[in-house]
């Protein structure tokens, strides 16, 4: 299990255009309050709520939504905290990835400039920085595959991916060179030695796998084993979440009423 976390204090940052300072913010960074402070102030709340208002993204400076909780603001800056402010949309959010072939770290293609715009829950999620925070990779791709990829906040939904991975079931289409009419692909489904899947011909050099997410990395030596070689390998589903028509490099919210 690889989980990557971009926490106080780390040396990566979240992805994406970077923002403009917020109108007269100080040029010293040792000048002014934390932005926190000012909120508490307002808001007349502990440290840790003030905070969550903060990376909730219901703060503005001069305007300005901010959601570093450390920025340095001048007492002549003007801090609001939005009327309708609420710490009930601060739950963990997954994230479903496209991820592109040959990708070394899907976390550079998670920021708000590759949200999807198919995605079904824009304009019911605001996309903050805190969604790139402490994403975990539940069902890692190898290198060389592309599709759908899972990242989550959420332990519960990492818990299942993780646990049920010999279980759920992951589908793939991969594209092969050989004798695909002269191929048993029968054998495929007996598990031995290799791990059992359920292939079936797509075209006339694409096949479908519909194997345990733990088997997706033994595909190139399932096709050998049947004299084909994979070219290429595509994830389009994990359980009931299907890749659908989300576009290479994008990404979207996993919706509230979706189950894997």
């Amino acid at each position: 299990m690889v989980e990557k976390q971009a926490t106080d204090g780390a040396t990566r940052a979240p992805k994406g255009p970077a923002k403009e300072p917020a109108k007269g913010s100080a040029a010293n960074p040792a000048e002014g309050q934390r932005l926190s402070k000012r909120v508490m102030q307002h808001k007349g709340c502990s440290r840790s709520v003030a905070e969550q208002y903060i990376e909730g993204g219901w703060v503005s400076v001069d305007g300005q939504v901010e959601e570093e909780p450390g920025m340095r603001v001048l007492d002549a800056q003007r801090v609001e905290v939005a009327a309708d402010a609420n710490l009930l949309d601060l739950a963990p959010v997954t994230l479903l990835l496209h991820q592109p072939a040959n990708c070394s770290d899907p976390l550079d293609c998670l920021h708000p400039g590759t949200h999807s715009a198919s995605d079904p829950q824009a304009g019911r999620i605001r996309v903050l920085q805190r969604h790139f925070r402490r994403l975990q990779d539940c069902a890692p791709l190898p290198l060389a595959a592309h599709g759908l990829a899972v990242f989550t906040q959420d332990r519960n939904i990492a818990r299942r991916l993780i646990d049920d991975a010999q279980t759920m079931e992951h589908e793939c289409i991969v594209e092969v060179s050989g004798d695909v009419a002269a191929a048993d692909l029968a054998s495929l489904r007996s598990g031995q030695p290799l791990p059992p899947a359920k292939v079936s011909r797509q075209s006339e050099n694409h096949l479908r796998f519909a194997l345990p997410g733990t088997a997706v990395r033994a595909i190139p030596a399932l096709c050998a084993s049947v004299g084909l070689k994979a070219v290429s390998v595509r994830r389009i589903r994990i359980g009931r979440i299907p890749l659908a028509k989300l576009e290479e490099g994008g990404w979207r919210f996993l919706g509230r009423g979706e189950r894997f």
